[in-house]
């Protein structure tokens, strides 16, 4: 009874949250929170569309292309999953997985992975050819993590299990403690090594061995506070972002920081709350709050080097690094460059009107972007 109490109160946040941006709170603030307009500025990195492709739309997930080689893969809520020439957009092959999707694309130079209703799992080969489906424990949201030998993914019930790549057989499974409520967003895993970091509920950041899933470590990115269950959220949030020898984070109601891969021992943390994760270059750590604004830290020490409040409340993605700029996307649609130096505005485009709910993606010299509405947009600069 204890469990479906707690399963419940969850479920019952998380269906909230997805009909609020993915933000609990958001229909209680929304009439205020009203999203900045945006400002002229001077631009000084011009940015085009190279292509543009319709894959599908998202509804209420957020789907993350995953590139390969010269391949880009995307997927849709209605089951569609398209393997993409990243040159030029074309669809190489589209096919449905027949079933609904929550979440996806993992993909190596063997296989493409997607998540799909109730739990379920499925794996293609290169060529669009099903290789495989299993029946996980519970639904997914982020995308499957696709190391050498394995495929690992973690399900809502916080469970986290490999399964072999070839065959589909599940090679272990772990599960660590569930709050008694979470977000509905993503928290998601990284391959480093022989290792999964892996973003879960209630403000834990965890590595856990490939080969038997051995917990490595385990930290605290966040230290749940508060009189309420609502006030006590602290979910890490987005992918863990590899950098060297650490993994950055951040957590809703909680901080961002880099930790030691090898051991956990956190670099540096700062007091911050973001639903959508961070990234990362050899000198910066860049996060999205969710008030909306954008902040850079110094990656050695966390020193804050600059803060854009600019996009107030415009929904924003996880941001990326591009070039001299780093890009985020925002509710409607629209990429906006910062300059990685002071944070100031050095260029804008339109999508297609749409949320950005995932983090852009840099494949070679373009940037790769997927909306809710089902386009995936390559952008360059002129």
């Amino acid at each position: 009874m204890h469990f479906s109490g707690k399963l419940l109160a969850s479920l019952v946040l998380l269906s909230l949250a997805a009909c609020s941006s993915m933000n609990p709170f958001a229909s209680k603030s929304e009439t205020k929170n009203i999203p900045a307009t945006l400002q002229d500025f001077t631009v000084t990195m011009p940015v085009k569309t190279l292509w543009s492709s319709s894959v599908g739309s998202s509804g209420e997930y957020v789907f993350t292309p995953a590139q390969v080689g010269a391949d880009i893969y995307a997927a849709a809520v209605d089951g569609t999953v398209t393997r993409l020439d990243a040159a030029n957009g074309r669809a190489v092959w589209r096919i449905n997985a027949g079933s609904s999707l929550t979440a996806g694309v993992g993909a190596s130079a063997s296989v493409v992975v997607v998540a799909g209703r109730k739990g379920m799992l499925f794996a293609f080969d290169t060529e669009g050819k099903l290789r495989w489906s299993v029946q996980t424990s519970s639904e997914i949201l982020s995308s499957p993590a696709v190391a050498k030998d394995v495929v690992v993914v973690r399900s809502m019930d916080n469970k986290i299990a490999a399964y072999d790549v070839v065959t589909g057989t599940k090679k272990w499974s772990v599960e660590r403690p569930l709050p008694i409520l979470t977000l509905r967003t993503i928290q998601g895993i990284a391959i480093a090594d022989q290792w999964a970091i892996v973003a879960l509920p209630g403000g834990k950041l965890a590595s856990v061995s490939l080969t038997n899933g051995g917990l490595r470590w385990e930290v605290a990115v966040a230290d749940p506070k508060g009189a309420t269950e609502l006030e006590r959220i602290t979910d890490v949030s987005g992918t863990p972002f590899i950098i060297g020898n650490e993994a950055c984070v951040s957590a809703y109601q909680g901080r961002v920081g880099c930790y030691d891969l090898a051991t956990g021992v956190a670099r540096w943390a700062k007091t911050l709350s973001s639903e959508v994760g961070v990234s990362a270059d050899e000198r910066f750590v860049f996060a999205a709050d969710n008030s909306g604004a954008v902040s850079a830290y110094a990656r050695g020490t966390g020193a804050s080097v600059w803060r854009n409040d600019k996009l107030a409340y415009r929904r924003l993605s996880a941001p990326i690094y591009f070039g001299r700029a780093v890009a985020v996307g925002d509710g409607s649609g629209f990429i906006h460059f910062l300059s990685r130096e002071d944070g100031s505005f050095i260029g804008r485009i339109s999508t297609d009107g749409s949320q950005i709910l995932a983090a852009p993606t840099v494949v070679g010299s373009s940037l790769i972007v997927q909306t809710k509405s089902g386009a995936v947009v390559a952008l360059t600069t002129e």
